[in-house]
């Protein structure tokens, strides 16, 4: 249950429909840093995943996505931003609850996507180009900010994590998905870097997979943080080795990291990622079926 002092569903209909600022739609095609210089971090960050088509590989746990929104039980009309939305696996299942839902994704061909499948649906989720560090929403906005894969990938952890309790409202939530370092993505993408390392002080993503992590980001301005290891499962109709050239054409990290290779070591890259996909595989029958460890964090602002 909310606080009585939280807006009525008719003051949540006179918010939403008389002052549509409150979801702030200008579009940031153009990253900068504070104060007006270029941000080549965020850059980095938008032109790894633009490049392929990440839609295609995040079709692969929608259903997972719906299964977390569902274990949150959000109530109609509840105020719901996904931040690093992608093409809206997490906004989507949200709208059709009834929730008012925003998205926002630094990368503009994820956010086509995701308008085109919330119209399909017509489904009124108002999604926008943005940055998970600076997000463009006033203090304490929405009851509940949900990230699933996306906001662990900012650049800058202790920024996003300052702006996903920022733009949460005193009481509500900040509801996160992370690969741990230790489950299957974890181990594809840290066999990635062994090829091609992280630029020089950026810290892992993988980083909040770990409880110590998130506790340090998300800790002191908690009142309560509470952690649960799940599995997602990956399935596709074909083998490991097929699996593989699917991430390379179209997962962006894994697609960046053959293109920054010679030849050979190309050959190696695909070797250990075929191997590692092979290893963890649980189907028989020619296809593939690969589960993968993530950390949900239910962080209640206080």
């Amino acid at each position: 249950m909310r606080p009585a002092s939280h807006p009525t569903k008719q003051q949540r209909l006179s918010i939403t429909s008389t002052s549509p600022t409150i979801y702030m739609t200008t579009e940031l095609h153009a990253t900068v840093e504070l104060g007006g210089t270029p941000d080549p971090l965020t850059d980095r960050v938008r032109a790894t995943w633009t490049a392929g088509d990440f839609g295609r590989i995040a079709k692969g746990y929608s259903l997972g996505a719906a299964e977390f929104i569902a274990r949150l039980e959000l109530e109609p009309d509840e105020r719901v931003l996904d931040v690093a939305c992608g093409t809206g696996n997490l906004a989507l299942p949200a709208a059709r609850i009834g929730a008012s839902v925003a998205g926002i994704d630094i990368v503009p061909n994820l956010i086509a996507q995701a308008r085109a499948r919330a119209a399909a649906e017509r489904l009124a989720i108002i999604f926008e180009v943005g940055d998970a560090e600076r997000l463009p929403y006033a203090n304490s906005t929405f009851d509940s900010v949900v990230t699933m894969f996306g906001a662990m990938f900012a650049a800058r952890p202790e920024r996003a994590a300052t702006e996903l309790v920022r733009v949460t409202r005193k009481g509500g939530r900040i509801a996160m998905a992370n690969w741990t370092p230790t489950g299957f993505i974890g181990e594809m993408l840290k066999t990635t870097v062994k090829y091609v390392p992280s630029p020089a002080g950026i810290p892992s993503p993988l980083l909040w997979g770990t409880e110590d992590a998130v506790r340090a980001r998300l800790g002191s301005a908690s009142a309560s943080l509470t952690f649960s290891r799940r599995l997602l499962t990956f399935e596709y109709p074909f083998a490991p080795e097929q699996v593989v050239s699917e991430f390379r054409l179209w997962y962006g990290p894994t697609l960046r990291a053959f293109g920054a290779l010679a030849e050979d070591a190309r050959h190696d890259l695909r070797r250990d990622l075929e191997t590692l996909w092979t290893e963890h595989n649980r189907a028989s029958d020619g296809t593939t079926r690969v589960q993968s460890e993530y950390l949900e964090v239910i962080a209640v602002v206080k």
